[in-house]
């Protein structure tokens, strides 16, 4: 079953957020879920099996100057016990859908270079690799979020 994410999710979306290599506590995850729940240029998507959560999506409305407006994932993580069963081809489908209503013309997605079977994933469910890039990130200490 496929449906959209609750606060009460957080910790179910915390553990698979670990197996993406994102670790976060269960009330790290509440906190952002309470953010990003509301705003209607976000959505977050499970995926239940047996009344369990296994998988989830974020996607979101993006607006850059250089290149317009998108929808991007931000995330897709399915547990590693139901990888290979289509449930995160079912959470894309819904992220199609989510785009489309949102009037956006084109998906995005960003995946780390050495995820060779995601990129596979992705280019089966007709994505293309439009460019290679490197992210740089600078800490800010004493800032909180």
């Amino acid at each position: 079953m496929i449906r959209r994410a609750v606060l009460d999710d957080a910790e179910a979306l915390a553990g698979l957020s670990e197996q993406l290599g994102y670790p976060a506590t269960a009330a790290i995850m509440r906190e952002r879920l309470a953010r990003i729940l509301p705003a209607a240029d976000h959505a977050v998507f499970v995926a239940e099996v047996q009344g369990r959560v296994v998988a989830w999506t974020h996607v979101l409305n993006v607006l850059h100057l250089e290149s317009g407006p998108c929808a991007e994932i931000a995330g897709l993580v399915v547990d590693e016990a139901h990888r290979g069963d289509g449930l995160g081809a079912a959470l894309v489908r819904c992220v199609i859908d989510w785009t489309r209503s949102q009037g956006f013309a084109v998906l995005k997605v960003r995946s780390r270079a050495e995820r060779l079977r995601t990129h596979q994933f992705y280019l089966r469910l007709g994505f293309v690799q439009t460019k290679v890039q490197h992210l740089f990130e600078l800490s800010m200490p004493d800032c909180s979020r």
